[in-house]
């Protein structure tokens, strides 16, 4: 048996409303339309459904059983059809995003703030873990997007593309106790024989710097190894050692003379904040999220 959902429709706008008066005008049609579509349905059924009355119409038991199961199932699809509505028009939704500590706190904060302004229905979830982790999620399917930092050496895979939002600067910062070193220019050579301070092993940063000292065939381990650039600020102004971070990190405790930008004759290349998504999947809140980059050109 394949009955049109519209004539299940129908009788349950009539069950609910108990006329057929009532359910012409929430359906917009005609009374004959509607007397129609319950004649077709009782005829594909081969029962009757309602008992016609002076107030309207009631149902017959096997209407009853029906209605019990019907209305579930229209209730289900007008909830559907409803909230893909709302996604549609950006009045609810949810988007998942993906980013390192860096982009996290000093590139797409004030973006999340615009975002929240101008669609405050939307949910956003924020994964915040290093770049490899990040993603690893992504690829998985459970992101919707991430904005990483990423080295020059990186490339995704289709389907997933990367789009290059702006570029950042690492710098090798110092605090007070170091102030011998201020403002002269200083080889790698030179900087080996302070303490290092740096991220752990396996993060785009401390693959980045490994990188560029072994182009520059320089042997300098980490004397400190931590999970995240805002411990490293923390104890480069405790005097611990030579930070390596990058310089969005740190540019408002070199203003405030904290920390001091450390001068090297060798040239750190930047590196990119990158949009990294699948276009095939992303939802109409995320393209929305997205298009507040199309500004970013580099």
């Amino acid at each position: 048996m394949s009955v049109n959902f519209e004539y299940y429709k129908v009788f349950y706008y009539v069950a609910t409303a108990g006329s057929i008066t009532a359910a012409a005008k929430k359906l917009f049609l005609t009374q004959p339309t509607i007397s129609h579509y319950i004649q077709s349905l009782e005829k594909e059924l081969d029962c009757s459904l309602f008992l016609r009355t002076k107030k309207g119409v009631i149902m017959t038991p096997e209407a009853k059983q029906l209605y019990s199961h019907i209305a579930l199932a229209c209730e289900h699809i007008f909830e559907a059809e409803q909230q893909l509505e709302n996604a549609k028009h950006l009045m609810a939704g949810t988007i998942t995003i993906g980013a390192s500590e860096t982009t996290l706190h000093h590139f797409i904060m004030p973006y999340l703030k615009e975002f929240r302004a101008r669609y405050p229905n939307i949910k956003i979830k924020i994964s915040n873990s290093n770049t490899p982790a990040i993603m690893k999620l992504l690829t998985e399917g459970l992101l919707d997007f991430a904005v990483l930092v990423v080295n020059d050496d990186i490339r995704v895979e289709k389907p997933f593309f990367q789009n290059a939002l702006d570029k950042i600067q690492d710098i090798f910062v110092a605090g007070p106790e170091y102030a011998h070193l201020k403002n002269q220019p200083l080889s790698l050579e030179e900087l080996k024989s302070y303490p290092l301070i740096c991220l752990e092993k396996g993060t785009m940063t401390r693959s980045f710097l490994t990188r560029f000292l072994l182009d520059h065939k320089i042997d300098w381990d980490a004397d400190v190894e931590l999970d995240s650039h805002e411990l490293i600020r923390m104890l480069v102004m405790q005097n611990f050692g030579i930070g390596f971070i990058p310089n969005i990190v740190v540019s408002d405790d070199i203003e405030a003379g904290d920390v001091f930008h450390l001068k090297i004759n060798s040239v750190i290349p930047k590196r990119r904040i990158s949009l990294i998504s699948n276009p095939n999947t992303l939802s109409l809140s995320s393209k929305a999220f997205i298009s507040l980059f199309d500004h970013l050109t580099l």
